[in-house]
Formats: structure tokens, sequence, C-alpha cells
């Protein structure tokens, strides 16, 4: 082959893309069977599935920034569930024959420069097959901190461990992520498009290309809670949009969550839009966390964390009211236009 070809992965074959794929994990890992991993307490383990043509695209993504989101999607799940990093990840690659190496080759470079960016381990080794299009499976695993005495897990955050009374926190503004997209779309009027802050912009374009995972906020966290509050928090990450996550905090607890529409985590540049309510509410892909405490809690997490805003509050439900309300008592509706697998 001359120098510069760019391979079709018919041409390498599957021994010598494995090859190639070892230069992105730790010297060795990928000649065995399976990966050891050594942990002192619980773990935590997530799967996402990445399509070509609902979760990235050559019109709006570069391999790099694909390879980057799909390892930040992972990490963000393991931020949900109580993390403060990862061991690492695995990686199942499918792609039709004809794709080239330079798009796996950018993939992963964004793969392992979202790890070390967030100096979350390594990748650990995967599979790889050919298909009709492009699929990144990833699979993450972290270590669960447990304080003392503490049950086995007693210190993950869960979905369903938020009560009537409690405190809703946003780790950071929401809304970001969908004007990134239109912004890569092009989809926003000439008008509109024109009169943004360029800082906004390359915001917006930042937050969708290369999110952040909340590791930072997991870490507040932990170091804010006041002694007088035993470890439980509810919660969840933000990735289906915000008024997903709310009302998923809230059914799970048996609860309603009241939200106040003054208080809506918007970055204050973008709040003269027109979609930025809509798009806050529901836009999707902004990785933030969205946790339920216990008010002592909350207020020392909002003094601890830069950026968190507090959204509302969970309060008993009859069963039969809606699980999302505004102050004033009417139901928020934003969350019907947030993606949802498998709608039509």
């Amino acid at each position: 082959m001359g120098r510069g070809h760019d391979p079709a992965l018919a041409e390498l074959g599957e021994e010598e893309l494995i090859r190639r794929l070892g230069a992105f994990a730790p010297p060795g890992q990928f000649q065995d069977d399976g990966a050891i991993l050594a942990a002192r307490g619980p773990l935590v383990l997530n799967t996402d599935v990445l399509v070509e043509g609902r979760h990235f695209s050559d019109a709006t993504t570069e391999p790099f920034d694909a390879g980057w989101r799909a390892a930040a999607a992972n990490l963000s799940d393991l931020a949900a569930m109580g993390c403060t990093d990862a061991l690492g990840i695995t990686v199942g690659l499918v792609a039709p024959a004809q794709t080239r190496w330079s798009w796996v080759q950018g993939v992963y470079e964004g793969l392992q420069a979202c790890l070390n960016a967030h100096g979350a381990g390594a990748i650990l080794g995967g599979d790889c097959s050919g298909g009709e299009q492009r699929i990144l499976a990833l699979s993450a695993v972290g270590e669960l901190a447990t304080a003392a005495g503490a049950e086995a897990g007693g210190d993950a955050i869960r979905r369903g461990d938020g009560q009537p009374g409690d405190v809703l926190i946003a780790s950071g503004p929401h809304g970001l992520s969908r004007l990134g997209l239109a912004l890569l779309q092009d989809t926003l009027a000439p008008g509109v498009r024109d009169g943004l802050d360029p800082d906004l912009v390359d915001r917006a374009r930042a937050a969708h290309r290369r999110p952040r995972a909340r590791f930072d906020a997991v870490r507040a966290l932990r170091a804010s809670r006041p002694a007088a509050c035993p470890w439980r928090v509810g919660g969840t990450d933000s990735s289906d949009g915000l008024a997903v996550a709310v009302e998923a905090l809230a059914a799970a607890g048996g609860c309603q969550a009241v939200l106040q529409r003054s208080a809506l985590p918007l970055d204050p540049a973008m709040a003269a839009l027109d979609q930025a309510e809509a798009w806050c509410l529901s836009g999707g892909e902004d990785f933030e966390l969205v946790l339920a405490l216990a008010p002592p809690w909350a207020a020392a997490l909002m003094a601890a964390l830069p950026g968190a805003v507090p959204l509302g509050v969970l309060r008993s439900s009859l069963g039969s009211e809606a699980r999302l309300i505004w102050q004033d008592g009417i139901a928020v509706s934003a969350g019907e236009t947030a993606y949802r697998h498998f709608q039509a």
C-alpha cells in the first residue's frame, strides 16, 4: 500500500483491523479474550448503542466527535449512578466493508481523547463485525465509592430514591446541545443565526460535539453532604431531555415534580430565542445531572457547584395526577417532543 493510502475495512481484514485498534488500548490489552479488572468497591456497568443516522452522521459529526460523544454518553451514565470516574470501556464496532480506516481511526482517537480528558480509564477491548450501517456499542465500567460501614452499593444515585420535599437540582444549563445541532444542520433562520453571540455559537457547537460527563458534580455532591444527611440521592442524567429526566425521577419515586418556569437552567445568552424553553426542556443530549436532594444538602451542593440550578421540588402524588407540572398547576408538555426510542 502506498504512502497515505486509506484502505477500506475489506482491504484490511479483521486481523489487521484488530491489530490497529490495539494501538488505542494499553500494551497487550487486545491479546486476550477479556479484560481483568481490580476493584475495591461495587462496580457499575452500563451499555449504550449509537446508530448511524440516529445518533451521528457525517453531515454533522466528524469521526473524532462521534467517538468522543459515544464515550461521553457512557461516562455520563456512570456519573448518574454516583461514580466519580471510570475503569474503562469496551467497544463493539459494526461497519460496512467499504468503510475507510480513517473513519475508524478518527472514532477511536475521539474515544481515547474523551477518556483522557475525564481521567477515566482505558479502552479495554471489544469486538468488530461487518454490517449494513455503522454502529458503536459501548459498555463502561465504573467503581462506586462506598463510605465505611455503608451497605454495598449504598452510595449509589438511584432514580427511585427521591422523596416528597426534595429539591430538584440541575448540574448545569440545558438546550445548548440542541442549539449546537441546529447550527451544524444550518436550520436556524439567517436573521436568528447571524444575531447570535459568537461565544454562544462556540459553546453550543462544543456542547453538541464534545459533551462532558459530570463526574465533577458527583465529587461536589459527595463533598457537600451535610453530616446530618444520610446518603439518599435521587438522580439521572438528562441525555434524553430535561423534562424526561425529571419525569423519570418523579415516576420512579412515586412523586409529582413541580417546576419553576423562572428557574429553568438556560444559558442567559440563548434565553431570547423562541425555541429556548422547548430546547431547554426537551432538546436532549446535554448530559447534565438532575438530582433530588433533601433541602439542606441541595443548598450545600449549590454553594459548592458553580452553575447548579434549583428547578423545583418533588411532592406527594395521588397517582392520577400529571407527573410533571409548573408551579401554577399546568402540566408540562414539552417532554412529549423529547427523543424516545422506537417512536415512528
